[in-house]
């Protein structure tokens, strides 16, 4: 399939030239090929282009303008069409070529709601895919510091209770240490009052 572009090469008007000429260089930049026709200095170009234009897509006169663009016997569009499919990048389904391959063309509306795993569903997907990966995440950290908390047992209850029952055998063996002062103390006495009863009975005995 070739494409055709109808140009007027003799054209009086300004803004007709300047519309070829982006046409062209558009087909030539992304090695669309093409075959470019002049109606200016060919009749039959010109009869057949005006015969094959639709009839919506003539102008009030009923002449239309270059540039129009036909894939072979098929019409595209003017260039206001051109233009229009050039900003929406579908610029070869508006020509009626198969993108292509590597190339980054957007889909029309009705050839992506077409396709069961169109590009977006592909990022759905793919924003799903990130949720996933930041709730295991959260749950990873999550998990991490309870393991951590784990790892740090509470204080045993002997350290808990050792100070108190510290306390109270040092107060066990002071009260057993006073007893046993108190004993001795008692003891001495005794011995001192035996010891002052002994002389004087000896003296009674003389």
């Amino acid at each position: 399939m070739v494409i055709k572009v109808f140009v007027a090469t003799s054209s009086g008007s300004i803004a007709i030239r300047k519309k070829q000429q982006e046409v062209v260089g558009f087909l030539e930049a992304n090695k669309i090929d093409f075959k470019e026709l002049d109606i200016a200095g060919d009749e039959d170009n010109r009869r057949w282009m005006r015969e094959n234009v639709p009839g919506e897509k003539k102008p009030q006169n009923g002449i239309p303008l270059p540039p129009q663009i036909f894939n072979e016997e098929q019409y595209c569009g003017d260039f206001d069409s051109f233009f229009s499919a050039k900003e929406e990048n579908i610029i070869y389904s508006f020509l009626g070529l198969a993108p292509p391959p590597g190339s980054k063309v957007a889909k029309s509306p009705e050839e992506a709601s077409s396709l069961p795993n169109g590009d977006v569903a592909g990022e759905a997907e793919s924003a799903a895919e990130g949720t996933e990966r930041a709730q295991e995440s959260g749950e990873s950290e999550a998990q991490r510091e309870g393991e951590e908390d784990a790892g740090e047992p509470p204080e045993p209850q002997e350290k808990i209770d050792g100070p108190k029952e510290e306390e109270e055998a040092t107060a066990t063996e002071e009260t057993a240490g006073e007893t046993e002062e108190g004993a001795e103390g008692e003891a001495e006495e005794e011995e001192a009052v035996e010891g002052e009863e002994e002389p004087g009975d000896g003296g009674e005995d003389s």
